[in-house]
């Protein structure tokens, strides 16, 4: 009887543990889309993850974020303040937590000079491709592109992470080469992020 009072008492502590872990997880995913969404480049910074803003240098980081939302030849802006998110299944590996997260998140280019047809046709080749998607159209009324894409963050979890999720978001050339050095080649292709 008491190992069965065990046993029960143990699966209601590991699912209970596991439920708070996806809780955070989501919750923190929240927060780290906020923060994109509204360029909030410090708390970016703060949920990102501290090894991978150590290695790229916190103000590299938010330099090529403010310049990869607004430059001189256009300015990206998230469409949706919310999205709901896909999360595959959170995997351990070693002594760390990992989970990726998805989530469609349509984006606008607005240029800041006035494009051409000519110009506007040439620069959706490039959109698609920083992109991944096939699915951008220009507005020439708004001089500007609707970007349909899906966007992928790496959430983990570890002992660098003071017992909080931090995040790396794909879709960021610096930030995905920064987790292609930090972490291994197995690691990537368990994650299904190698290559």
């Amino acid at each position: 009887m008491k190992t069965k009072l065990f046993t029960l008492l143990l699966l209601v502590v590991v699912s209970n543990s596991f439920s708070q872990t996806a809780l955070q997880l989501l919750s923190a995913t929240k927060k780290f889309y906020t923060a994109n969404y509204e360029m909030d480049f410090e708390t970016i910074t703060a949920l990102s993850y501290p090894k991978m803003v150590e290695t790229i240098g916190k103000e590299v980081l938010q330099e090529q974020l403010d310049k990869s939302y607004q430059n001189d030849e256009y300015r990206l802006r998230y469409q949706l303040e919310s999205m709901p998110f896909i999360t595959r299944k959170i995997q351990k590996i070693g002594n760390q937590s990992f989970c990726v997260v998805s989530c469609r998140n349509p984006v606008r280019y607005f240029y800041e000079t006035k494009l051409s047809a000519e110009e506007a046709a040439a620069k959706i080749p490039i959109l698609q491709e920083i992109n991944h998607t096939k699915d951008v159209t220009f507005e020439p009324k708004r001089n500007s592109f609707n970007v349909k894409r899906s966007t992928t963050y790496l959430a983990v979890f570890d002992e660098t992470t003071n017992g909080n999720w931090a995040f790396f978001n794909l879709d960021d050339d610096h930030q995905k080469a920064a987790f292609k050095t930090l972490f291994d080649e197995k690691t990537q292709t368990v994650l299904g992020l190698g290559k």
